[in-house]
């Protein structure tokens, strides 16, 4: 059944069954959007006392409930300045080194920062001996993005891509899964040096957004894009740590690469597997 899942995912229309699931997420049905919501709740057993609006009746849309805000304070950020933090809800796909430019992806499988990146080399070799994480968010989880640490932007890169389901299963069978599929780079310069956030697209992916640009994708694009932004004066963007920078708009990855030495070691706990939640300490700085 397995070979099978995935052997479906290399045939099947995966662009198009994205964008028409796409289209009915962002339409406003009524009761009709209510009844799905209601069953997505049931189905994936969805704590609805975190989020600030809890009833299903309460969302004009499936995006609008998918990309929900949580309640004031119910992911408190950890207090302590030494520390980075979870930039989101999910489960630790991977984390570790980055080594002779590789990225762990699960059982045997590496894939290149490099290609992750767009294939833009200077950016790939600001973290050579770097560290990454992969943090994977399941359709039960909080689907904002948040800022580990302060930082500046300063560029942005689309990537088009496949996109396969980044689900664990498909992780473990589908080689260069993460640098394969369509992705949104977006870079930040840090008191710890730069940081790569990596928004993964996937199957049934309506969005990928960011806060200072928008839908990002889609539409689809054929190439890849760039786009650099000031890190000094008044057009600056300046994301504190736990600030909102993107959202996904049903599940997905996200991939983080940090400079060499820019981080001690990972907080307790986490590793493969590990549950995140958003705001808690995530890695010690050096």
């Amino acid at each position: 059944m397995d070979k099978l899942k995935i052997a479906l995912q290399y045939i099947l229309p995966k662009h198009l069954l994205s964008r028409l699931v796409g289209k009915l997420a962002a339409a406003e049905l009524g009761a009709v959007t209510t009844s799905v919501i209601k069953w997505f709740i049931k189905q994936y057993k969805i704590d609805m006392s975190e989020a600030a609006q809890s009833q299903p009746e309460a969302y004009a849309s499936f995006n609008a409930f998918f990309t929900r805000a949580l309640k004031p304070g119910i992911r408190p950020l950890c207090e302590d300045d030494g520390y980075i933090v979870h930039p989101v809800d999910g489960a630790v796909s991977q984390c570790g080194p980055i080594e002779a430019g590789r990225i762990f992806q699960a059982k045997g499988h590496y894939y290149s920062a490099l290609t992750l990146l767009g294939n833009q080399a200077k950016d790939a070799a600001r973290f050579e001996e770097g560290d990454f994480a992969t943090i994977y968010l399941a359709p039960k989880d909080y689907h904002r993005i948040h800022m580990p640490i302060k930082g500046t932007l300063s560029k942005m890169t689309y990537v088009p891509g496949e996109l396969f389901s980044v689900n664990p299963l498909t992780a473990e069978n589908v080689p260069g899964l993460f640098a394969r599929n369509e992705r949104v780079v977006a870079i930040f310069e840090t008191e710890i040096g730069p940081m790569a956030m990596v928004l993964v697209g996937a199957t049934i992916v309506a969005s990928i957004e960011t806060i200072w640009a928008g839908t990002v994708t889609p539409p689809t694009g054929k190439k890849v894009f760039t786009w650099d932004y000031p890190t000094e004066g008044q057009d600056a963007i300046t994301l504190d740590k736990g600030d909102e920078m993107g959202r996904f708009k049903l599940g997905s990855t996200v991939v983080m690469l940090f400079a060499k030495d820019a981080l001690d070691e990972f907080a307790q706990g986490v590793e493969a597997k590990a549950v995140t939640r958003m705001g808690q300490a995530f890695a010690k700085i050096k």
